[in-house]
């Protein structure tokens, strides 16, 4: 089937089985790899990408779902300048990360987070966050780097 979308603000266009995941497109036909595969279950949020401005997990989500959708990756997140993005930015300041594989699904969940709750508790932001499991960092860094993000993100 032919699945049409926008990928990081370019129209995009992949012949599919009906059964593909939207992160199986992603990674393998649009070699949009910063977009992780975990566990498979949309229990870890390594995969998590913005659909239509809403964080989604695309493990758990059909290419065709996608049909029409704007679709935004860790990879579309920066500016075209490559100026990162105020949560890129601040998981980097405030080290949010570890090891960096659950890191792409965290900033793109946060960047959702944020737009709804940007002034989110440091309660908030953890139970927020739930869906994205970091098994490094103990969280502190991250909630810091949230919270760091979305002021810098009312700036902007």
């Amino acid at each position: 089937m032919q699945v049409q979308f926008n990928v990081n603000g370019k129209s995009c266009s992949v012949e599919t089985p009906p059964h593909t995941l939207l992160v199986q497109v992603l990674r393998e036909e649009l070699k949009l790899t910063g977009t992780h595969v975990g566990c498979d279950t949309a229990q870890c949020g390594a995969c998590t990408v913005l659909m239509n401005g809403r964080a989604v997990k695309s493990c758990n989500m059909l290419a065709a779902q996608a049909a029409g959708c704007e679709i935004t990756t860790i990879e579309g997140l920066a500016a075209a300048d490559g100026t990162m993005h105020p949560m890129q930015a601040a998981f980097k300041e405030c080290h949010g990360l570890q090891c960096g594989f659950c890191t792409t699904g965290m900033v793109m969940s946060a960047v959702d987070l944020c737009k709804h709750h940007p002034k989110a508790t440091d309660g908030e932001v953890r139970e927020l966050l739930e869906g994205n499991i970091c098994r490094c960092t103990g969280y502190q860094n991250i909630v810091k780097a949230v919270q760091h993000g979305a002021a810098a993100m009312a700036q902007a």
